[in-house]
């Protein structure tokens, strides 16, 4: 008797669980300490190319009140930076990077960023007064091994967009989400028809 609310809450529980993303990485820069020409960031990032800055909460440069630590993609060395994570993906899976993007916030020019995710790639260009919005772009590998998920600002005045909330998650296949929906109308069918 007990068993069968058991087995409904498994196969319930199995039904969410495979209708939501799986988290691969997430930062927020929040933990990361504050620095103008920043090269050591504790999610693994890499700066190549020019520099960016880690600016925000508890700084003299919190552009944008209220939204913690954040990367000003145009370091303090007048060459933006190439912001890279390298992250460890399985071929023929589907991954989607979400990421908050917000304009200088100085009163400078436009910002361009170049965004690339393995071979996905896209641009955004954002006024200087944009607020963080969010951003999405998925990218699905032929192969398993390590891809780049990299940020480039194009310019070089020391003014750059501002980059939050970064986070890659495997998208689960249809195919996975259909198998777990009628798994979980079997169990109904069952526990209905041994109860008349």
């Amino acid at each position: 008797m007990h068993a069968k609310p058991l087995i409904a809450a498994l196969a319930a529980l199995g039904f969410c669980a495979a209708g939501h993303a799986l988290p691969v990485f997430a930062d927020n820069f929040d933990a990361d300490t504050l620095q103008l020409n920043q090269t050591s960031f504790l999610g693994g990032w890499t700066v190549s190319a020019g520099s960016v800055d880690l600016i925000g909460a508890g700084g003299p440069w919190d552009l944008i009140p209220g939204n913690g630590r954040y990367v000003d993609l145009d370091g303090s060395s007048y060459a933006a930076g190439v912001f890279t994570k390298l992250l460890n993906l399985t071929g023929g899976v589907t991954y989607q990077a979400s990421f908050d993007l917000a304009g200088n916030h100085r009163g400078g020019a436009d910002d361009t960023v170049d965004v690339s995710f393995g071979s996905a790639g896209a641009t955004y260009t954002l006024a200087s007064a944009d607020p963080l919005s969010g951003y999405l772009l998925a990218f699905t590998p032929g192969a398993s091994g390590s891809y780049a998920l990299a940020f480039a600002n194009r310019g070089g005045d020391n003014v750059g967009a501002l980059l939050d909330n970064v986070s890659v998650s495997a998208v689960p296949e249809p195919g996975a989400l259909a198998l777990a929906s009628a798994g979980l109308l079997a169990v109904g069918f069952i526990a209905r028809r041994r109860r008349a």
